[in-house]
Order: C-alpha cells, then structure tokens, then sequence
C-alpha cells in the first residue's frame, strides 16, 4: 500500500512538472526566435517521452497487479519461504536456492505464465530487479496470448 502511495504522489508530481514544462515549451515556440523554438520543441519531445514512460509503468503495475490477484485466486501466489537475517533482510543464500528452483520450473514449463510470475518474484528477491522486470512482461506477455 506504501509503494501505490508513492507511486501515486511522484505520478502527480512528474505531471504537475510535464504541465509547466509543456506550457513554457509553448510560450518558446510562440516567441519566434529559432533558437528558443528548438528548445521549446525539444521540451515538448521530452513531455512526451515522459508521459509515455509514466503510461508504460503505470499499466506494468496495473497488469503484473492482475496477474498476481489471479494466481491468488487460483491459490498459487508463491509462498514467502525465505529466511531472514535478524535485521529482516533476505538471506542471500535462501533466495538463491528459492531462484534456482523457480528457474528450473520456468525451463521445464517455458510456455507457463505462472512460472515466469513466480520467477519474476524470486528475482526481485534475489534484488536483480531488471531481470525480474522482464520476467514479468514475460509473464504478462503469455498470460495475454493464453487468455
């Protein structure tokens, strides 16, 4: 809940900040003078992309969200089975025998949406957050083509 918090404040922030940049990309563009033209265009680009990369990360979120509500409804989220230092970090070695046996049920099931999903978790138990991400689209990917 913390984190759909977070994420709600920086979303509005970012477009609070894509509002004023636009506008002041505008009034560039508007005073003629070429060079403040290419900056204003530039700005306006860079509005884009960031409202493009907001859109992206937004629906990863809403789509990895579903999956996950799913394979709770099937009873199939992966259980927390790491062990833990006295500070409540991850044990490093628990999450590398939890990972290489996620990892040999996503090569045995390639095709499997809900072995991707629990593997996309172990790798960000494993902290490899890039790595889980793409597991995660993996998921959604196939979870799109079998729905």
């Amino acid at each position: 809940m913390i984190a759909r918090v977070t994420y709600t404040v920086v979303s509005a922030a970012l477009l609070l900040g894509f509002v004023v940049i636009a506008v002041t990309g505008g009034q560039l563009i508007a005073t003629g003078n070429a060079l403040a033209i290419g900056i204003g265009i530039s700005a306006e680009v860079l509005v884009v992309l960031g409202c493009w990369f907001l859109w992206k990360t937004y629906r990863f979120g809403r789509r990895s969200g579903q999956l996950a509500r799913e394979l709770e409804a099937e009873g199939a989220l992966p259980v927390d089975e790491l062990e833990r230092t006295a500070g409540g970090r991850i044990d490093r070695d628990s999450a590398d025998r939890v990972f290489a046996r996620r990892q040999a049920e996503t090569e045995s099931s390639p095709d499997d949406w809900r072995a991707w999903f629990r593997l996309a978790v172990a790798y960000a138990d494993a902290r490899d957050t890039p790595r889980a991400r793409k597991a995660m689209q993996r998921a959604i990917k196939l979870h799109d083509v079998q729905a």
